[in-house]
């Protein structure tokens, strides 16, 4: 039974004590899942690279960057020297997404590509070789707070098995509607790490982090 990480999403944390929430969750979190959307790749506006490298200062913790932003690749080197640790890209936002993911190891970060829930899985196979980190959209991005599309189960399960078809270590990572309730159905199709805002963030407060973290874990901590 592998280990699950958690990835409290800042996307639903409380954006006037954004350094606060993350020395809160700090202790219980595997890493910190920031989404940067543009409104233009996607519907909303959050996070710029100034910003993190604020928050940089409040945690050790990885940064798992989740770049929703088109065009991506003039900001790279931005969100690497502001302490992304992990960046993820959508195929859709570059036009040679190959390179894209080359250019983020050279900056020193693990690179992830994204797959949206209408994202044929094609797109992400010649990717194998190059990419540390898949990411499989259980929503439409572009807001936090959505209903789990279990249509995208089977697609947890399709990448899995690509995953362990290339021999390399790639992590699976699932993000959208994730609660304790849908959490084992994305583990067991076969994720690794889970991103979630809501079920952490707004369930009852920090005094109740650790709990909440826990739960969606369930017998895979």
């Amino acid at each position: 039974m592998r280990p699950i990480q958690i990835a409290p999403s800042l996307l639903s944390a409380d954006f006037a004590r954004l350094g606060e929430e993350i020395k809160a969750i700090e202790p219980y979190a595997n890493m910190i899942h920031i989404d940067v959307m543009d409104g233009h790749f996607v519907p909303n506006l959050t996070f710029g690279a100034p910003v993190i490298e604020k928050l940089r200062l409040w945690t050790t913790l990885p940064f798992d960057v989740h770049l929703m932003i088109s065009p991506v690749d003039p900001f790279l080197e931005d969100f690497a020297n502001a302490g992304a640790n992990i960046l993820t890209v959508h195929p859709e936002a570059s036009v040679h997404v190959y390179r894209t993911l080359q250019v983020i190891k050279e900056l020193g970060c693990k690179a992830g590509v994204a797959l949206n829930p209408g994202t044929p899985l094609g797109r992400i196979e010649p990717l194998l070789p190059v990419v540390d980190l898949i990411l499989v959209m259980t929503v439409n991005p572009g807001f936090g707070g959505q209903a789990f599309l279990e249509s995208q189960l089977p697609r947890i399960e399709q990448v899995r098995r690509l995953i362990e078809g290339s021999g390399r270590e790639i992590l699976l990572e699932v993000d959208g509607g994730i609660s304790s309730i849908t959490a084992p159905l994305a583990i067991n199709a076969g994720a690794d790490v889970l991103v979630a805002g809501n079920a952490i963030f707004n369930n009852g407060g920090p005094a109740h982090y650790e709990e909440s973290i826990q739960a969606l874990r369930g017998k895979n901590g």
